[in-house]
């Protein structure tokens, strides 16, 4: 089973952390510039953090790399400060269970970006929302299929790889 450092585990993150700094600037960026958008962009941000917890508690306690240094993205070592270990067994219930929690990282900000270029076309805008979806829908389920499930020993059962089409 492969091991990775904390850069490697840096490295798998930053398409996450990009998307959520992403979602938060093109909140942030309406044509009325207000209280109300930084504020949304504040509460988009802390919804990503948040949703990394989220699985941290309620999926990777039953992930076969919980507290290893073969957890890709690092939350298993995170996930065993705050979680007892679970049923291996039931990680493919408790991943279908838990991911729709985090699903709206991915819409929120796309559906605000098309809001705001209908109020008021912005080349800024739809740059960013170009950005966000190129890295949210394209270079994140990469990185994940590709690097970070490639050597999972639950790839098998799991609904991600099911859904993505690999094995």
């Amino acid at each position: 089973m492969r091991t990775y450092s904390h850069f490697q585990e840096l490295t798998d993150n930053i398409p996450y952390i990009l998307m959520v700094g992403l979602g938060s600037a093109l909140i942030a960026l309406g044509p009325y510039p207000g209280t109300w958008q930084y504020a949304g962009a504040g509460a988009y941000a802390l919804y990503g953090a948040l949703g990394a917890l989220w699985i941290m508690l309620f999926v990777c306690p039953y992930c076969a790399f919980f507290d290893t240094r073969s957890c890709p993205c690092g939350y298993g070592q995170i996930a065993v400060l705050l979680r007892h270990k679970a049923e291996v067994e039931c990680f493919s219930t408790q991943f279908k269970k838990h991911i729709p929690v985090i699903v709206p990282l991915w819409l929120i900000p796309p559906g605000l970006g098309g809001y705001w270029l209908y109020l008021d076309f912005s080349w800024t805008v739809l740059g960013v929302m170009i950005a966000f979806a190129v890295d949210a829908f394209l270079i994140l389920p990469l990185v994940s299929t590709k690097h970070g499930c490639a050597e999972c020993p639950q790839r098998g059962t799991c609904p991600w790889m099911k859904m993505s089409g690999s094995k």
